[in-house]
């Protein structure tokens, strides 16, 4: 029988889940994240399915009696033909052949379908049909996600930049209406500012950061604003209700692109040329609001992640960064080859080495490496490996956090990982 003292039960209380399981903080968080997913995504099953089941028999309940009428009023098609009829007809209509439409592979058409290809949006209504147009599709598409992702990761980091300009020019004139901050002028007439007693330097303008909450708020405004601009101008010219046309907008600015709504797809539209610009406008906005809010969200559910993991109780170890260089695995031959040309080398100065880096007992410098013309592919790997090494411990935790969008947001946020 084992017993526990009042101190050994205390330091167990105190172990979460995550030290029982030996998790770092990152890995703990992108566990939570998954099973938060799961239960989201599982509730939102049972949602539509209460909210959509209903209407999908009322639906084929009414198809069900229109077919009987047709078949009742006339007996003499036959089933099969008639399936197939049916069929053939929906194919051609969900590609553009049939009923009173634009062509969809003209120029104007042809530009409307690379735009929901780069955009990601993908409606559906228009699909390249040749093996040579599908082929040419995944090259084509390839490319031109990565430039549009690019496209949006740019407008993210300048819209991030710019309202951090004014939130930081907003703070710093509401301290001054405080008094906190008093306007001077030197001996040369020049505007300069002094802090109040309580606070002599400006040590505020390196350390204050915009609030995450602040620009998700402003980005979701801009947003409402872009899609009720646009739904404004889709509505009468699609002759769509206002909610669908906010529907549509946030079906396409978000890039799920279901393709129920699609618009552009007439050819009597009063001034096409301008409408079509403007559709092009809006949808280039929307997209960049939306994606700009996506990622703001994203760091919300960080933090929110974060909380969960502290009121979980859950002591996540974290990562150190390695005291030096090991060669517990580097290969023995490496290892002699390096104690040879330790041997070898000449002595240089602490520093020669172009990236601030001494001169170790394992390697000599890049430059001496490539003029002792002794270059072997396996010592060329270890000094590769002992680079990404090195970025490993500047960085803190290697490879690891934030990348792409994310790390734009937390460098330009303030929410780096500590």
């Amino acid at each position: 029988m084992v017993y526990l003292t009042r101190e050994g039960m205390a330091r167990s209380s105190h172990h979460g889940c995550c030290t029982a399981l030996h998790l770092r903080e990152d890995n703990a968080r992108f566990i939570l994240l998954a099973l938060v997913m799961i239960v989201y995504m599982l509730t939102g099953a049972s949602v539509f399915m209460l909210l959509e089941q209903d209407n999908e028999r009322v639906e084929k309940d009414k198809y069900s009696k229109y077919l009987k009428s047709f078949k009742d009023k006339y007996p003499n098609v036959s089933d099969h033909d008639l399936t197939d009829l049916l069929r053939v007809h929906a194919d051609a209509q969900a590609l553009g052949y049939v009923g009173y439409r634009r062509p969809r592979w003209d120029f104007s058409g042809s530009f409307y379908f690379v735009g929901t290809v780069v955009s990601t949006i993908g409606f559906g209504m228009t699909t390249p049909q040749t093996l040579a147009g599908r082929i040419v599709l995944i090259f084509y598409g390839f490319l031109g996600c990565a430039g549009a992702i690019l496209f949006f990761n740019l407008f993210l980091e300048r819209i991030i930049t710019f309202l951090a300009y004014v939130l930081r020019a907003i703070h710093e004139r509401d301290l001054r209406r405080k008094g906190l901050i008093n306007e001077s002028r030197d001996s040369t007439g020049r505007r300069s500012s002094q802090t109040s007693e309580e606070d002599n330097s400006d040590a505020w303008k390196d350390n204050w950061k915009p609030s995450v909450y602040w620009v998700m708020l402003i980005l979701f405004v801009g947003a409402v604003i872009v899609a009720c601009c646009a739904s404004a101008m889709y509505y009468p010219v699609e002759n769509w209700s206002y909610f669908d046309a906010i529907y549509f907008c946030f079906v396409t600015f978000a890039t799920i692109g279901f393709g129920d709504y699609v618009v552009s797809q007439r050819d009597d539209y009063e001034n096409v040329h301008w409408y079509r610009f403007g559709n092009f406008i809006f949808i280039v906005l929307g997209c960049c609001c939306i994606y700009s809010l996506f990622n703001v969200t994203s760091i919300v559910i960080k933090q929110f992640l974060n909380f969960l993991i502290k009121k979980l109780n859950c002591k996540c170890r974290r990562k150190k960064p390695p005291r030096g260089r090991r060669n517990a695995i580097t290969p023995n031959h490496l290892q002699r080859q390096a104690k040879i040309s330790k041997a070898n080398s000449v002595n240089v100065e602490p520093d020669s080495d172009s990236d601030g880096r001494r001169n170790s007992d394992e390697m000599i410098s890049m430059r001496d490496f490539l003029n002792a013309n002794k270059i072997s592919i396996a010592m060329m790997q270890k000094q590769l490996w002992e680079t990404a090494q090195r970025g490993a411990v500047a960085n803190g935790s290697g490879f690891q956090g934030p990348v792409g969008p994310l790390a734009i947001l937390n460098r330009k946020l303030g929410q780096e990982e500590v």
